[in-house]
């Protein structure tokens, strides 16, 4: 039975990921007034507020709105494949499982900003004092990157361990 759903019950990391987005975006939004900064670590970490219409680091932010219901559409497609994808997997793959419904709980909470307020929600803000500002981001995007860092690992280990049985039945030839 277990393997018939594969490993769909990690999909309560997607929703801790949803709900913490969705809390954060809702209380900063509330709290915040557009692009007020307000410190945590100073010259290093703030809070602020900003919207962002486009996708990373506001590509296509400028565009007259069509970008909405694209980067919505493809949010959304992403997220079904995420889900399939997840159904299929072994007993085994417990670390591409977490990478993938962190991926999809990020797209998810992105995706409902799209649909519900036109833009995304971003407050995190690092920064090296006034000088170089890395772009507002938010708690969907983090899970985003940290399961695309896993992803990538985990591809990185699987060629690892491809290259090493493939060189150890080389040597029993």
């Amino acid at each position: 039975m277990a393997a018939r759903f594969g490993k769909l019950a990690w999909l309560w990391l997607s929703l801790v990921v949803i709900v913490a987005d969705q809390v954060t975006k809702h209380w900063v939004d509330a709290n915040v007034d557009l692009y007020q900064q307000i410190v945590v670590i100073p010259d290093v970490f703030s809070w602020t507020l900003a919207y962002n219409r486009g996708a990373a680091f506001s590509f296509l932010a400028s565009e007259s709105g069509w970008q909405r219901w694209f980067f919505a559409i493809i949010a959304l497609a992403v997220s079904v494949v995420l889900v399939i994808w997840i159904k299929r997997l072994k007993q085994n793959e417990t670390w591409l499982a977490i990478a993938l419904v962190l991926v999809l709980g990020g797209a998810i909470g992105n995706l409902y900003d799209r649909i519900v307020l036109g833009h995304v929600v971003d407050f995190i803000l690092v920064h090296w004092k006034t000088q170089w500002y890395f772009p507002a981001f938010n708690i969907a995007d983090s899970a985003i990157t940290v399961g695309a860092v896993m992803l990538a690992l985990d591809m990185l280990r699987g060629n690892k361990s491809a290259n090493s049985s493939t060189t150890g039945a080389r040597s029993n030839e």
